[in-house]
């Protein structure tokens, strides 16, 4: 006869083994893919939660050695079978049916994004595996052999931070002081200097929105800081100006900084997510907001041009005598050079033929932020001489920013046409210019 004491005490005493948090080796790289093993294996859903825990912990332990280690174990241990692929390619062809489909999804997509699945048991564990993201991407370029790895993670990440799961924070004064912290720290555009200047991106005329994820507390994913402006604003120095004078009636938002927080979700697309759906917030808050657009920096336009020809450059800037411009690759070229408000016309048309015409492998623009909201549905709009007169400024594209223009009745015509024709679209006002 059973004894219901001895029994529940006995599914005591399993609990207790199977939730007791065990002593693991610090940086011990075959104790970690020895709990892979587990973790990935049938038994490993009994006690998941426990040593998807026990991974995660010992993972931020590892060296950069071992990291780099794990990752090519668990890249390779756990890749797709193509001897099985193959037999479920022939199951499937033999019968077109959704088990066998299924079965074939399931062999060809391996036991990575399974093994990642689980780890997100861990109480940590989103965090930690966007952090060890963070470190794959370290070590990226000199292992090509780990891009299968990454590409499962971004597939991974596109449903984790999916913007449906998001939640958008108006960022205020009143927002909690650890979050300021972080808003400081991982400004990508602008510096923030101080507590003042955080301030003042708060002021009655800015407005600063976050994205969040439930399982990060309090840690921002990405964030947008918008300046309501009387047209496109023109210089970030004019922007970042104390607040002077009474309320005005503003009609244009201008994006002015947009920052992704977490390195280990680089190219996971978020940031177009973010922008639309604060133009909805704007539209909603503010009805006489009727332009919308940027004041954007140009990363990497002063490398580019460094390396240029001087034939190419004068075949760009056509009749103008290309030694008024040679000074831009001169070592006594400082912040506030006069000459580059005097040749202001010959440097919108390099900043114009580096925006539309130089492309990438797959034929779109090679800056960054240029496919960003070309790809968004913008134009672009105007090339602003002295936009940006900082170091940083100067460093990264002689002073000179970029109006991109989202004009909200053609965003998504604007959108296929970058997408399926890779037309790069500019205003009149670019187009005479040119």
């Amino acid at each position: 006869m059973f004894n219901l004491k001895e029994i529940i005490s006995s599914i005591a005493d399993v609990g207790q083994k199977l939730f007791k948090k065990r002593e693991v080796k610090k940086n011990d790289l075959e104790s970690i893919v020895s709990l892979c093993d587990d973790l990935i294996s049938n038994k490993g859903a009994a006690f998941g939660i426990t040593v998807a825990r026990d991974i995660t912990d010992l993972y931020l332990t590892l060296t950069p050695e071992n990291k780099l280690l794990f990752f090519k174990k668990i890249n390779e241990k756990y890749k797709p079978n193509h001897s099985k692929v193959n037999e479920a390619i022939n199951d499937y062809k033999k019968k077109q049916d959704d088990k066998n489909l299924f079965n074939l999804f399931i062999i060809s997509e391996g036991r990575r994004r399974e093994l990642f699945r689980r780890m997100n048991m861990s109480p940590n564990g989103i965090s930690t595996i966007v952090s060890l993201r963070e470190d794959l991407l370290k070590v990226l370029k000199n292992n090509q052999e780990l891009k299968p790895l990454d590409n499962d993670l971004k597939e991974l990440f596109k449903s984790w931070f999916n913007p449906g799961f998001l939640k958008l924070h108006k960022i205020t004064w009143d927002t909690k002081a650890a979050v300021l912290e972080k808003i400081m720290k991982y400004e990508r555009v602008h510096e923030i200097k101080n507590m003042d200047e955080l301030k003042r991106r708060l002021g009655e005329d800015r407005r600063f929105f976050s994205y969040f994820h439930p399982a990060l507390e309090d840690e921002p994913i990405i964030f947008v800081q918008v300046a309501l402006t009387n047209g496109l604003g023109k210089s970030i120095q004019e922007i970042m100006k104390p607040r002077t004078g009474g309320d005005k009636k503003y009609d244009t938002a201008t994006f002015y900084s947009i920052s992704n927080c977490q390195e280990g979700l680089e190219r996971v697309t978020l940031g177009n997510f973010l922008i639309k759906r604060v133009v909805y917030e704007l539209q909603e808050e503010l009805p006489n907001i009727k332009k919308f657009g940027t004041l954007s920096p140009i990363p990497g336009f002063r490398d580019w041009f460094s390396y240029q020809d001087d034939r190419k450059i004068q075949t760009i800037i056509g009749k103008e005598p290309i030694e008024n411009i040679s000074f831009l690759k001169s070592s006594d070229f400082k912040i506030g050079d006069t000459r580059v408000l005097s040749n202001k016309s010959s440097l919108i048309k390099i900043v114009a033929h580096y925006l539309m015409n130089e492309k990438n492998k797959k034929n779109l623009p090679v800056n960054d932020v240029c496919r960003f909201h070309l790809g968004n549905g913008a134009i672009i709009e105007d090339i602003i001489i002295n936009a940006n007169v900082s170091e940083t400024g100067f460093k990264r594209s002689f002073g000179v920013m970029v109006n991109y223009l989202y004009e909200l009745k053609n965003i998504e015509k604007n959108h296929e046409d970058y997408i399926n024709n890779k037309r790069v679209i500019v205003s009149d006002k670019i187009k005479k210019i040119l």
